[in-house]
């Protein structure tokens, strides 16, 4: 039990810390100054939607995230938020793509040459289906998480505002519901993918509380860490180096290629959420069916990260909020059960 919630415990926080997150862009422009309660809300919302979403993807012994959607929004309702899965999905894998090609210009390679190799490394990973995943999430993530935490203690340590600051105006709590509901769709996506793989209620407790008090904690100390550096955000297209540029070279050497790696890992969630939704439909290898996509996702990736994290992550957080209110509901509306 303890093994199996400690598996999709890391693969829930693959799913959430791509590089919008780990980067800081994403908390920034939900979060910000007076957002304690936010953080709060976000944290519990969080736990409530992974535990019903794995709830149900067990009941149903799901493959894909087509039968889960049905249980939440109707029948109906499924149709349309089968094609916004699809849509959201497709382009924050695209987001994801470009943001692998960003990323590695660091290191004097090419814009193309980074996408080629983050597409590779994708089609690799499938190639030992939804195992292979699961395993990358079990070994990368608690690296990028702990070092995320140390990060962000380090700096509010060090920093001249105290944690509980956050907690003295509450004007942004609302944005507890968009940021939640912006992690709803891949969440859905990739819970969804497991349901046949998903044993007992313990690991899904495990997996809910585990993952979101992380996430909670972590997002807290790295909101203070940036409001507290807030004069200078401007400067910085990524949020995390203007935390860390008093750190040592080899510290942003660490940080640059973590937050490849987060970026990584959510394109393998986004991926993963498309292939497994259409396998039935193409009876292809998962490696062969990610191949296809990735062809068709490569020229798209010419808009630019920035562009379309700043167009599309908030448009999303909204059209998903009816999708969280029923996720939120669904213990209530079905109490008593089976």
């Amino acid at each position: 039990m303890w093994k199996s919630g400690f598996r999709w415990m890391f693969l829930i926080l693959g799913t959430v810390i791509g590089a919008g997150y780990a980067s800081g862009r994403e908390l920034w422009q939900f979060f910000g100054t007076e957002s304690g309660l936010a953080i709060l809300l976000f944290t519990l919302f969080f736990i409530i939607s992974c535990n019903v979403i794995l709830q149900i993807s067990r009941k149903e012994q799901t493959e894909h995230f087509s039968p889960v959607l049905q249980k939440l929004v109707g029948e109906k309702g499924s149709y349309l938020y089968n094609i916004v899965m699809v849509i959201y999905l497709f382009t924050t894998t695209v987001v994801m793509l470009a943001g692998g090609g960003a990323a590695l210009q660091v290191f004097s390679i090419p814009y193309w040459a980074g996408i080629a190799i983050i597409c590779c490394l994708l089609i690799l990973l499938f190639v030992y289906d939804v195992k292979g995943m699961v395993t990358v999430n079990v070994v990368i993530i608690p690296i990028i998480v702990l070092t995320l935490a140390f990060v962000m203690v380090h700096s509010v340590m060090n920093g001249t505002q105290e944690v509980a600051s956050s907690f003295s105006k509450q004007s942004n709590w609302p944005a507890g519901f968009t940021f939640t509901a912006l992690n709803i769709l891949p969440l859905v996506a990739v819970l969804s993918a497991i349901g046949k793989e998903v044993k007992s209620n313990g690991e899904i407790i495990i997996a809910s509380v585990g993952s979101g008090a992380i996430l909670g904690v972590i997002s807290l100390f790295y909101n203070q860490s940036l409001i507290s550096i807030e004069s200078k955000l401007a400067l910085f297209e990524i949020p995390l180096f203007a935390i860390i540029q008093s750190y040592p070279f080899y510290m942003l050497f660490l940080m640059t290629i973590l937050l490849w790696i987060a970026i990584y890992t959510t394109a393998a969630s986004g991926l993963l959420g498309l292939v497994t939704r259409f396998r039935n439909a193409l009876p292809l290898p998962l490696w062969l069916l990610c191949l296809l996509f990735i062809i068709l996702m490569v020229p798209f990736t010419a808009v630019g990260f920035s562009v379309l994290v700043a167009i599309l992550y908030p448009l999303f957080g909204l059209v998903n909020l009816y999708l969280l209110v029923c996720i939120l509901l669904y213990p209530i509306k079905h109490r008593g059960k089976g």
